[in-house]
C-alpha cells in the first residue's frame, strides 16, 4: 500500500471564487492595502436573507439586522491596525486588512475563508489543492474572527489547510482549545470551560441547585451545555430543563421553539434561575415575549450578551427580574474612544459597513435613542440600497459609545495586537515588505510564543491557543428608569473565586441570591438527604438523623457518626455529646443506704461483742463456742460488712483487684468457723457411737479452719495472679460510660463462690442435724436458718447480676453480700443475746444442766429401752429412779445431787452405775 501510495501524483486544481453576477470585491466589507494584510471575519449583520423561490440556486444572498456591536468590532479592529502603522512596532511595515461580514452563517463565512486561501498576486481569486503547502502564500497571512463559535470551527478547518492562524476575539467554545482538531486557531478570551465554571461557582455560592437552562442548537450550545452540565454536577447543581433554540432566525420554527421554552419556565415553577448561552437576536425575541407574559427569574448571561446595550433597551425590561452575566475583561479604552470622536471625518470609500452604518443612521434620524437599535436592526441591505440615495448626513458618536461592549472591544484589539509582535519577531531578519518573505504557518508559531504588556499587564497564549485573563461580573439594575449594567466583582480564573470591587458591590451581589431555586427544601442540621425517586440528586427528602449520628451543617448527604465509645447524640441531633462518665459514687442514694446498712452492721457486731464481753462466763456465751470463737466469728462479719466499701467510688485497680478477695476469704473464715462450732455441738449431743468415733476423729479445729480458709486464699491468690480483676470502661449503655471492674474471669469468680457455697452446704448438713437438741444449745437451727438465707440470697444473685447493667451492678454484689451476713450474723447471735438480756433466769447452770439432764435422760432412755427389748430373756424387777438435785446454784453436781437407777435395769442394760443420766449431762456440759 505504501509504493502505491508514492505513485499518486499531487493534482493542482484551481477554484474559481469569482461571481458571474457581481465581482468578488464587492463583498469586502472593508479593507486597506498593507505589506502584510490579516483578514477579518464579523456577524455585522445578524441573518441573511434566504429567497423562497425554487428551485434554489448557490447564490450569496443579501442580509440582515445590522447589528451596531459587532460593527464597532470591526472599528477596533481597524483602530489597533492604524494604531501600529502610526507606532514604531513594525519599523515602517504596513499592516492592511479585509473584513467580511458573515451575517452569523457558517455559509457564507466559508465564502469569505475561501478568499483568504487565494494565492497572492493571482490574476483570479483562485485556490490551489496541494500536497504541500509550506511555499504557499496566501493573500493573508492571519485571520481575526468570528463572532460565533460554529463560525469559528467550520473556517478554522478550512483554515487549516494552510495553517493560516485564526485568532478570534469572540468564540469560546471549549472544543476549540483541541490542538488535534484546531491547531491554527488562537483566542483572546477565556474557554467556556472557564465560563461555565464561574456560572456553576456563583449558582452554588448563591445556595440554587435547580436551574433552567436555553442554549443554541449548534455546535456552540451544545458544547457549552456539555461544558456547564459537567461543572454543575462537580457543585451539586442540577438542570431541570434544557430547551435548544434554532441558530439561525430565518428558522422557520424559531417562533414555536421561544414559545415551548416559556412554557417550561412557567411550568417549572421551583426553577427561578436561568442560565442562558444565545445569541443577541435570540435572546431579543426570548424576552419580548417573557415581558409578555409577565416572566419574573434571574436570568445567568453568557458573555455573548452580558453587555448587550441593545437588550438593555426593550421596553418593560425592569419586569423581567434580574439579569447577571459574565464579560470579558476590559481595560482603559479611551483611545477608542477618541477614534470614534473623529470617525466621520475619515474616508468610507473601502468601508462599506460604515456608509451603511450612515445610511442607517440617517434613515433612522426620526427615532428616539431608546429605539434607535431596533430602528437600525430592522432594515435590510436591500432596503438600504434603495434609499442610500435619499438620506442626508447624520453623526451620532454618542450612540456608538453607549453601545460599546468593553470586552470585545479589548479582546478584538488584543487579537490585532498579537498578530503585530509575532510578525515584528518573524521580520527582524527578513524583509517584510516583501509579502512572500514568510507563510502563514511560520507566522503562527510565532504568536504561539509571543508575550507582549498590555496596560501594564503580561499578555501569552497558553499552550491550548487560549488567552486566560479573567471575567467581569455584570449586574443589570435600573437607575432613573434606565436599565444600567453594573460591574460588580471579577472572576478569577486560578482562585476560582470572585473579587469584589467594594463592599457596597459585594451587597448587590448578596441582594439577588435571596431568590430560592430550589428542588427540594434545605435540610437543616440535624437532617440529611434521602434521594427520591427523582433522577436528579438535588430532589430529595429530609430525614432525621439516627440515634448516635448527627449533621452540623445544611444539606448532608449523610449523618456522621459518633465515637460511640465516647460520644452519643439524640435522635435529629446536630452534635455529638459526650458520655459522662458513671459508677456507684459515695453520694449516690443507693450508695449511701447501703452504707448505713453496712454501718449499722458494724455496729450490731460491735454491740454483740460487748454484751458477749459483760457475760464472758455465763453458760449461753460458753456454749456458743466460747469468747474467742465469737470474737473470729464477730471479726468475719466485721470484714465482710467493711468489704463492700471496696464496691462503691471510683474503680481503681487495687480496689478491683482486692474486692471480691477480701470478701470471700472473710466469708469462707466466717462459714468455717460457724462449721466447726456445728460440728463440736454435733458431736456433744450424738449418742449414736459409731457417729461419734466418726465426729471425733474428724473435729480438729484449728486445723480444719485453717484448711477451709487456706483453699480460698489460694483460689483468690491464683485468681489475682493469673486472671486478675481489672478497671473497664463499658460502653454499651448509650449515653453513659459505666466505670465498672471486670472479674478478669467468671470461672475464678464462680470457684470462689461456688467454695463457700460448698462450705455453707456442710454447715447446713450438720447444723440440720443437730436440729432437735436442747432449746438452750440449739443453735443449729438458727444456723439452719441462716444457711438457707444464704442459699436463698446468692442463688437470687446469679440471675439478677447477670442481667443487671450500670452503675448499680456492684450494688446487686453488695445487697446480696449484706442480706447473708446480716442473716447469718442474726440467727448466729441474737437468740444468744436475747438470753442473756431477757431470759436471765434461764442462763444459769442449774438450769442448763436441768435442760441437759432432760435432753440426756430421754435420749438415755430410748437408748436403755432399745438395749432392754434385745434381752428378751431377762425378767427382773424395776427399781424406781429418784433423783435429788441441789438447791443451791453453785454446789456441783457430783456434790449435791444424787441418782438412784434401778440397778437392774442397768444391768440389764449394761450401763455402769456411774454412766447415768447425770454424768452423761456433765459430759455434755463440759463437751460443749
Amino acid at each position: 500500500m505504501a509504493l502505491v501510495g508514492l505513485l499518486i501524483p499531487c493534482f493542482v486544481i484551481s477554484f474559481d471564487v469569482t461571481h458571474s453576477s457581481q465581482n468578488a470585491d464587492n463583498f469586502v466589507g472593508a479593507s486597506s492595502p498593507g505589506d502584510i494584510v490579516i483578514g477579518g471575519l464579523f456577524a455585522v449583520h445578524g441573518k441573511m436573507l434566504h429567497p423562497e423561490e425554487h428551485p434554489m440556486r448557490p447564490v450569496i444572498q443579501n442580509c440582515a439586522g445590522f447589528e451596531i456591536q459587532v460593527f464597532l468590532q470591526t472599528l477596533a479592529m481597524i483602530h489597533a491596525i492604524e494604531m501600529i502603522n502610526n507606532s514604531t512596532l513594525l519599523s515602517g511595515i504596513i499592516l492592511g486588512y479585509e473584513i467580511y461580514d458573515t451575517c452569523a452563517e457558517v455559509t457564507k463565512a466559508m465564502g469569505a475563508a475561501l478568499r483568504f486561501l487565494a494565492k497572492f498576486n493571482a490574476s483570479k481569486d483562485t485556490v490551489e489543492y496541494k500536497c504541500n503547502y509550506s511555499d504557499y502564500i496566501p493573500r493573508i497571512k492571519a485571520v481575526i474572527g468570528s463572532s460565533y463559535s460554529e463560525i469559528a470551527m467550520a473556517v478554522s478547518r478550512l483554515l487549516n489547510l494552510q495553517l493560516i492562524p485564526l485568532v478570534s476575539h469572540a468564540s469560546s467554545a471549549e472544543i476549540l482549545s483541541d490542538k488535534i482538531r484546531f491547531p491554527s486557531f488562537l483566542r483572546t478570551v477565556p474557554s467556556d470551560f472557564y465560563q461555565t465554571r464561574a456560572m456553576a461557582r456563583l449558582i452554588h455560592r448563591s445556595g440554587w441547585n435547580w436551574i433552567g437552562l436555553i442554549a443554541t442548537d449548534d455546535d456552540y450550545g451544545r458544547s457549552a451545555l456539555e461544558s456547564f452540565g459537567i461543572q454543575a454536577m462537580a457543585n451539586n447543581v442540577c438542570i431541570a430543563f434544557k430547551e435548544m433554540l434554532p441558530a439561525y432566525l430565518s428558522d422557520g420554527t424559531i417562533n414555536a421553539k421561544v414559545n415551548q421554552a416559556l412554557e417550561k419556565i412557567v411550568k417549572e415553577t421551583r426553577v427561578n434561575v436561568i442560565v442562558v448561552f444565545l445569541r443577541q437576536f435570540h435572546v431579543t425575541k426570548l424576552f419580548k415575549k417573557a415581558i409578555e407574559r409577565n416572566v419574573h427569574k434571574i436570568w445567568i448571561a453568557s458573555d455573548n450578551w452580558s453587555a448587550a446595550v441593545k437588550i438593555t433597551s426593550i421596553p418593560n425590561i425592569k419586569h423581567l427580574g434580574t439579569v447577571v452575566g459574565f464579560a470579558y475583561k476590559s481595560e482603559n479604552l479611551s483611545t477608542f474612544h477618541d477614534f470614534l470622536k473623529t470617525l466621520h471625518l475619515q474616508p468610507s470609500e473601502n468601508n462599506m459597513f460604515l456608509k451603511e452604518y450612515n445610511v442607517l443612521l440617517s434613515t433612522c434620524a426620526h427615532v428616539e435613542d431608546q429605539d434607535l437599535n431596533k430602528c437600525i436592526s430592522n432594515y435590510s441591505q436591500e432596503n438600504l440600497i434603495y434609499q442610500a440615495g435619499m438620506c442626508s448626513q447624520i453623526w451620532r458618536d454618542d450612540f456608538l459609545r453607549a453601545n460599546i461592549e468593553p470586552g470585545f472591544i479589548q479582546s478584538t484589539m488584543l487579537a490585532v495586537h498579537a498578530i503585530a509582535y509575532a510578525v515584528r519577531e518573524q521580520c527582524k531578519d527578513r524583509d517584510c515588505k516583501n509579502p512572500v518573505a514568510f507563510a502563514p504557518w511560520e507566522l503562527l508559531e510565532e504568536i504561539k510564543k509571543v508575550t507582549f504588556t498590555d496596560n501594564e499587564k503580561e499578555v501569552h497564549f497558553d499552550a491550548k491557543g487560549d488567552l486566560n485573563m479573567g471575567y467581569d461580573v455584570l449586574l443589570w439594575k435600573e437607575i432613573s428608569g434606565h436599565m444600567v449594567i453594573t460591574e460588580i466583582a471579577e472572576y478569577d480564573l486560578q482562585k476560582d473565586d470572585f473579587i469584589f470591587k467594594d463592599e457596597e458591590k459585594e451587597m448587590e451581589f448578596l441582594n439577588f441570591q435571596k431568590v430560592k431555586s430550589t428542588c427540594s427544601r434545605k435540610c437543616r442540621p440535624g437532617q440529611m438527604k434521602k434521594v427520591s425517586a427523582s433522577p436528579h440528586t438535588c430532589c430529595y427528602e429530609c430525614v432525621n438523623c439516627p440515634e448516635d449520628h448527627y449533621t452540623n451543617q445544611t444539606d448532608m448527604d449523610y449523618c456522621f457518626l459518633c465515637n460511640n465509645k465516647t460520644h452519643w447524640a439524640p435522635v435529629n441531633s446536630i452534635t455529638c455529646y459526650k458520655k459522662t462518665v458513671e459508677y456507684l459514687s459515695w453520694n449516690d442514694w443507693f450508695a449511701i443506704l447501703l452504707i448505713i446498712l453496712s454501718g449499722l452492721g458494724v455496729v450490731l457486731i460491735f454491740a454483740i461483742s460487748t454484751i458477749f464481753t459483760r457475760n464472758l462466763d455465763t453458760p449461753v456465751v460458753k456454749a456458743s463456742g466460747g469468747l474467742t470463737l465469737c470474737y473470729v466469728i464477730l471479726l468475719c462479719h466485721f470484714f465482710i460488712f467493711a468489704s463492700t466499701g471496696f464496691f462503691i467510688g471510683e474503680p481503681r485497680e487495687f480496689k478491683c483487684k482486692s474486692r471480691q478477695a477480701f470478701f470471700g476469704i472473710s466469708f469462707a473464715l466466717c462459714i468455717s468457723c460457724i462449721l466447726m462450732k456445728s460440728l463440736k455441738i454435733l458431736l456433744a449431743f450424738s449418742f449414736d457411737p459409731k457417729l461419734q468415733n466418726f465426729l471425733k476423729c474428724l473435729y480438729k479445729p484449728i486445723p480444719i479452719v485453717v484448711t477451709c480458709m487456706g483453699i480460698q486464699v489460694v483460689i483468690c491468690t491464683f485468681w489475682v495472679i493469673f486472671r486478675s480483676p481489672f478497671v473497664e470502661q463499658n460502653f454499651f449503655i448509650r449515653r453513659v460510660i459505666i466505670l465498672e471492674c471486670n472479674e478478669g474471669s467468671i470461672v475464678a469468680f464462680g470457684v470462689m463462690l461456688g467454695y463457700i457455697a460448698a462450705l455453707a452446704f456442710i454447715c447446713f448438713i450438720f447444723a440440720f442435724k443437730g436440729r432437735k437438741l436442747p432449746e438452750n444449745y440449739n443453735e443449729a437451727k438458727f444456723i439452719t436458718f441462716g444457711m438457707l438465707i444464704y442459699f436463698i440470697a446468692w442463688i437470687t444473685f446469679i440471675p439478677v447480676y447477670t442481667t443487671t447493667f450500670g452503675k448499680y451492678r456492684p450494688a446487686v454484689e453488695i445487697t446480696v453480700i449484706l442480706i447473708s451476713n446480716y442473716g447469718i450474723l442474726c440467727c448466729t447471735f441474737l437468740p444468744k443475746c436475747y438470753i442473756i438480756l431477757y431470759k436471765q433466769e434461764t442462763n444459769t447452770k442449774s438450769a442448763f444442766l436441768k435442760i441437759i439432764y432432760n435432753y440426756s435422760s430421754k435420749s438415755a432412755g430410748i437408748l436403755t429401752v432399745s438395749q432392754i427389748s434385745l434381752e428378751s430373756n431377762f425378767t427382773t424387777p424395776q427399781y424406781p429412779i429418784t433423783n435429788s438435785c441441789c438447791k443451791s446454784e453453785k454446789t456441783s453436781v457430783n456434790d449435791n445431787c444424787h441418782f438412784e437407777v434401778s440397778k437392774h435395769s442397768l444391768i440389764r442394760a449394761n450401763v455402769p452405775p456411774k454412766n447415768t443420766a447425770e454424768t452423761i449431762s456433765r459430759k455434755r456440759l463440759s463437751s460443749i
